[in-house]
């Protein structure tokens, strides 16, 4: 019988004479990254060796039914027994090779599996003898590690990656021959001074290292453009090294996300063959559809590609307790509201110590669900008609360090106002709106997406044109791809409105009139018709009319005095200056909103202004929506069709801590009703509730279905089977 100290002796000698080790292969072949459906990743601490519970483990990912793990490879510390020198290996490790045995274990259970790999902090060893290989701070110095000050940040654009961390990635692919190398912190951390990115960016661009964050300084503006360059380098270096030992394995880098993220991520959509949402849990005033929209984000790019989303069961706020759990509810909120989004689940557990039991029943009966329904949950298509444009150039030359409250601010309050209107919606990359990619959808929102070249205008006119409509805010249009000012809107012919010149920071006590023309009100100010004025924005921008306008349903009511109360009065009532610039632009309609309405909703959430989002929406869509939900309650829906279903998403966010975690306690909503557009030339023959488990009673008309939903606790999911 061949012993464990066999296979390693073994392993290590096939190593050395560059044979291939026999370790079992994947359980797929071909392109095996659409196969996984739910993931499993354990992240080991050094002390786990001879120390944690593998058959636990291995047992726990057999519950789960989970059909893929990512296991702790290397990197900063080394989990099997690597030959590379300055490849620091635990010292618990002894003659174990922990690696070897979760592979060896997780493949019986006829699991895809990819190791982990963490190259951002190094050991003592490898400062004396590469000094270069590590970060410099700007005053020149060596960086220690923020929370272990015994290790050194790594530089990530130099050698340490380029030529050790290729070293390590080839090893781990040639002794087990896994089906992929995931990267954690691989980017680096923050900006570095060393050697090597002084001289490789003054050789890309003539210049010195940046010493400030503006986006517009010229050095600053090349070094965002050397650093992508280089991570990409990179990231094809080890993808082509992993192929090189197996052709159907992947490097796969924990990398994207939305508007905020440092690479592009219409590229990493071109390279990636599957991606990994690592947003793993709430913190701060984080809302619970955080989840879901990193689901959005992602699949902008990728489209049908594969996406896990990373869940954890740590604690997440900035003092990191990692060893301690979340209340059960709030990992169930993040995990469905991520399915409900095409995220396929993926738990991850650091340490393989387990401390805490509380999450592990939690997690295993999600997964057991998800197992169960499985066929309800593998996409092939959004129906949603509503899609939100999201622009990473305009968060980084437009936003610069100040990206989250300029940019990301005007989403997050759009896409609450979205929620909250129980609106099924995706969103669209920027350098993504060519017909093939939002011909499919009736409306595109544009939430302040204040830098967009010509090329991108022109493709948002041609969408007008051929029927759609729009929604923007603020300084939409009004900068150039490189975050330059122009001297008018990009999409002035569709707002209808000239920039004047000026824009208004910091607003105070400034309103807005509600207008009545003689037909009435306009449809965007329903609901309003009694509140002569509402509260305006905190940030406006000058325009005049490109043309007389009709008729605008909104006015602005310019700031006065909030103090002395004696003073606080009007003293220009009323003028015509357009708050909403409203119509119809050949075939479609467009609404324009001067004003941060969308960021200033985020900050205050005005349900004035939540109507006001909503209503604009409704009147240029001008059609029913393919899922409509009424009823009481915060409720986050999306539609999706499988091959032979469709399945409408329910997720009850309708609890007293919605908008900060952890959930303490899930309020069950009032019944619901449904309503689903089934698309032509399909037909239902049965409509059956996969959460609840309860009859559902439904009503066909034509193509619709509606369907009475009973109380949801935290998540329904109403199946339609297709004829």
């Amino acid at each position: 019988m061949t012993t464990r100290r066999d296979l390693l002796a073994r392993s290590a000698a096939l190593l050395l004479s560059n044979a291939t080790p026999q370790f079992a292969q994947s359980p797929a072949t071909g392109e095996w990254y659409n196969r996984p459906m739910r993931w499993a990743q354990l992240t080991l601490v050094e002390d786990d060796p001879g120390n944690y519970d593998l058959n636990f483990w291995l047992d726990y990912f057999r519950r789960t039914h989970s059909d893929a793990a990512c296991l702790s490879a290397g990197g900063c510390v080394a989990y099997y027994p690597t030959k590379v020198p300055l490849h620091y290996r635990s010292k618990f490790l002894g003659d174990r090779d922990p690696l070897g045995d979760l592979i060896i274990g997780c493949r019986k259970l006829g699991m895809n599996v990819v190791a982990r790999t963490d190259p951002h902090a190094a050991h003592d060893d490898v400062h004396q003898a590469h000094p270069d290989w590590i970060a410099v701070t700007a005053d020149g110095k060596p960086r220690r590690h923020w929370a272990d000050p015994t290790l050194w940040v790594t530089c990530a654009l130099g050698p340490y990656n380029f030529e050790f961390m290729t070293d390590v990635t080839r090893e781990i692919m040639q002794l087990y021959k896994i089906d992929g190398i995931f990267s954690n912190r691989w980017e680096g951390s923050g900006m570095c001074y060393c050697e090597h990115c002084r001289k490789n960016f003054k050789a890309f661009s003539s210049l010195e290292l940046p010493r400030t964050a503006n986006p517009q300084d010229p050095a600053r503006k090349q070094y965002m453009v050397w650093k992508e360059q280089r991570l990409f380098e990179l990231w094809r270096l080890w993808d082509a090294e992993v192929k090189k030992i197996n052709p159907q394995a992947s490097f796969i880098a924990n990398a994207g996300g939305g508007a905020l993220s440092d690479l592009d991520m219409k590229t990493i959509g071109e390279i990636a063959p599957t991606l990994f949402a690592d947003r793993q849990a709430r913190r701060g005033v984080m809302p619970p559809w955080s989840n879901g929209k990193n689901g959005k984000e992602y699949a902008a790019t990728l489209g049908n590609k594969a996406i896990a989303g990373i869940f954890s069961m740590g604690v997440e706020e900035p003092y990191r307790w990692k060893d301690s759990v979340q209340s059960a509810d709030e990992i169930r909120l993040w995990m469905v509201d991520g399915v409900a989004h095409n995220l396929r689940p993926w738990f991850t557990k650091f340490n393989g110590k387990v401390i805490d039991h509380r999450w592990v029943k939690v997690v295993e009966d999600l997964y057991g669900w998800h197992y169960r329904n499985e066929k309800y949950l593998r996409n092939e298509k959004s129906l949603a008609r509503v899609a939100m444009v999201y622009s990473q150039q305009t968060a980084t030359f437009y936003g610069g360090d100040r990206a989250r409250a300029k940019v990301e601010d005007h989403a997050l309050g759009f896409y609450q106002a979205l929620v909250e209107a129980r609106v099924p919606f995706d969103m669209v990359h920027d350098k993504l709106l060519d017909p093939e990619h939002i011909a499919r959808y009736r409306t595109l929102i544009l939430p302040n997406i204040a830098a967009l070249s010509t090329k991108q205008c022109q493709q948002l006119e041609e969408f007008v044109k051929g029927g759609g409509n729009l929604v923007a805010t603020h300084e939409t249009s009004l900068y150039d791809e490189w975050g330059v000012r122009r001297a008018n809107f990009g999409l002035a012919s569709l707002f209808g409105a000239t920039y004047a010149g000026k824009v208004d920071q910091d607003l105070h006590n400034s309103y807005l009139n509600i207008e009545k023309d003689g037909a009435g009100y306009h449809p965007l100010v329903r609901g309003l018709e009694d509140a002569s004025r509402i509260i305006n924005g905190t940030s406006w921008v000058h325009t005049r009319p490109e043309v007389p306008l009709k008729h605008a349903p909104l006015t602005l009511v310019p700031s006065y005095p909030d103090l002395p109360m004696e003073q606080v009065f009007p003293r220009v009532p009323h003028t015509d200056i357009p708050g909403a610039y409203v119509r119809e632009v050949g075939k479609g309609r467009v609404i324009y909103f001067p004003f941060d309405l969308d960021r200033t909703f985020w900050e205050v959430l005005s349900g004035d202004h939540a109507r006001l989002l909503r209503n604009a929406v409704e009147w240029v869509h001008n059609e029913e929506q393919p899922l409509v939900v009424e009823g009481q309650g915060v409720m986050d829906v999306s539609l999706w069709m499988q091959k032979d279903s469709i399945a409408a998403h329910l997720v009850n966010l309708t609890n007293p801590m919605m908008m900060k975690g952890p959930v303490r306690e899930i309020i069950p909503s009032p019944p619901q009703k449904v309503r689903i557009h089934v698309p032509a030339k399909h037909n239902v023959k049965k409509v059956h509730f996969l959460v609840s488990g309860k009859k559902a009673s439904y009503r066909q008309s034509g193509g619709t279905i509606s369907v009475d939903v009973p109380p949801i606790g935290l998540h329904e999911v109403i199946a339609l089977d297709l004829a």
